[in-house]
């Protein structure tokens, strides 16, 4: 690690550490662990363990269609609302199941609007362009009490096997989605396929025009660009309507926002997977609008209930202190380390993997973290080394920001706590020294060794 940390060109000063054994107490090897550092990805591992515990694993969202109005012989004379619990998951899919189920128990046509209730979060507008000023990338999303497919429209690239043709499609592909793809096919392999198509996305509230121009591979399976495009509602709304009316049903309003009133009726469910199921999306894939739903709903678990970002706040310091954790420089703006603000030490996040090794919740914990060479963010890392298989890591990743934490597999099967956090400009070359930590740390064989021997083992690592 001293080496790659000396041609990366990072002084130790950037770097915190905390390696400890798995249900022992104390540290065995400490550097700068106490400075707050930003943690990038890895404030998820605080979000959703706390989630886990707060919620529970079985916990799941449910997103209730209301009639307002009565139902005969499968016209809805009146409106039909749906009412947002800020379930993170409703994707494409989700929602087509969903109309199906509407379809088989009764409804086929709304002689009135699709109204949108949205209420169960409270929270100020959302600038998609503020962290980097790419309101169009996925991980830029704002969080929503109704969102839909991540608030992003997924274009799938693929090969006409008839026509040996490019062709691509949306999904969903909302009313207010124009679509112009002209690609070529292209010979050689389909890695970087990207690079060979040149897109441009405009939009206005409520439509955008998208084209791609180019070459896509004929060696190309289906690829996928997930593109922010839309609002969440006019999302939602429009989607609702291409959706409904390819399963053969009919809307003769438009659709709006608006609250669930009274005296209408519940008449269907829409449930997420249980949470244990929802976490390993979040931390595997390190999806950033999941995690900020997740954090906003410890806030407003049950029906009825309001979330705002403060009250989220309060129930994750409120949850740390009963576990008397108290952690001073903590700083957490949305649960998802999206944030140039967030703050934690080594010290602090390692004490909360130790005490979720401790917890009830440690397998559903555990599960979903990235495997080292196997899947989400680690699918490609550490490939053919030591470490292969033997990590669960959580990985962070932001402009002058690398950070790994989680859990390893030592040769003679002893099970560790891990937290890496690099803060500097050329926190991006810092990878390498971060990998042989692990590889360091899952190749050791000795055993017995003293704290004191620990620390001049760092030393060396990271001076």
């Amino acid at each position: 690690m001293q080496r790659e940390l000396a041609r990366a060109g990072i002084p130790a000063s950037a770097v915190a550490l905390d390696l400890r054994e798995a249900g022992a107490t104390g540290a065995l090897l400490q550097h700068r662990a106490r400075a707050p550092m930003n943690p990038a990805s890895t404030m998820k591992l605080l979000t959703t363990y706390a989630a886990l515990e707060i919620l529970g694993p079985n916990y799941t969202w449910k997103t209730p269609a209301y009639l307002a109005g009565e139902l005969r012989e499968g016209t809805l004379l009146g409106d039909l609302y749906l009412q947002g619990s800020g379930d993170p998951k409703i994707s494409f899919e989700a929602l087509n199941g969903f109309l199906h189920q509407l379809r088989s128990q009764g409804l086929a046509h709304i002689q009135g609007d699709l109204v949108l209730d949205r209420s169960r979060f409270a929270l100020p507008p959302h600038d998609a362009a503020a962290f980097d000023n790419e309101p169009q990338k996925a991980y830029n999303v704002g969080p929503d009490a109704l969102l839909f497919n991540f608030k992003t429209i997924r274009f799938l690239f693929s090969i006409d096997a008839a026509q040996n043709q490019p062709r691509v499609r949306a999904e969903p592909h909302p009313a207010g989605l124009t679509l112009d793809a002209q690609l070529t096919p292209a010979a050689g392999p389909c890695n970087n396929w990207r690079a060979k198509v040149e897109a441009r996305f405009d939009s206005a509230p409520g439509q955008a025009m998208v084209s791609f121009r180019g070459a896509f591979p004929l060696a190309c399976e289906e690829q996928s660009w997930w593109v922010s495009l839309f609002d969440h509602a006019p999302l939602l709304g429009q989607s609702f309507q291409s959706m409904w009316q390819a399963q053969g049903g009919s809307l003769s309003g438009g659709w709006r926002e608006g609250r669930v009133p009274a005296l209408a009726k519940p008449f269907a469910q829409l449930e997420s997977p249980p949470l244990a199921e929802v976490i390993r999306d979040i931390n595997k894939r390190s999806n950033n609008v999941m995690a900020r739903q997740l954090f906003l709903t410890m806030a407003a678990p049950e029906a009825g209930q309001v979330a705002t970002l403060p009250a989220a706040q309060a129930r994750l310091a409120a949850w740390l202190k009963g576990k008397r954790l108290h952690f001073r420089e903590l700083a957490v703006e949305n649960g998802a380390g999206l944030s140039r603000h967030d703050r934690i030490s080594a010290e602090h996040l390692a004490q909360v993997l130790q005490d979720a090794w401790a917890s009830t919740v440690m397998p559903e914990f555990l599960a979903s973290l990235p495997v080292s060479a196997t899947d989400g963010t680690l699918q490609h890392r550490m490939l053919g080394r030591p470490a292969a298989g033997r990590a669960h890591l959580k990985t962070g990743s932001l402009d002058e920001v690398r950070a790994l934490a989680g859990y390893l597999l030592d040769a003679r099967g002893r099970r560790y706590v891990l937290v890496a956090l690099v803060n500097h400009p050329r926190a991006a070359a810092a990878q390498p020294a971060l990998d042989a930590l692990v590889d360091w740390v899952v190749s050791r064989t000795e055993g017995g060794r003293g704290a004191k021997g620990h620390e001049a083992s760092l030393r060396q690592l990271a001076k």
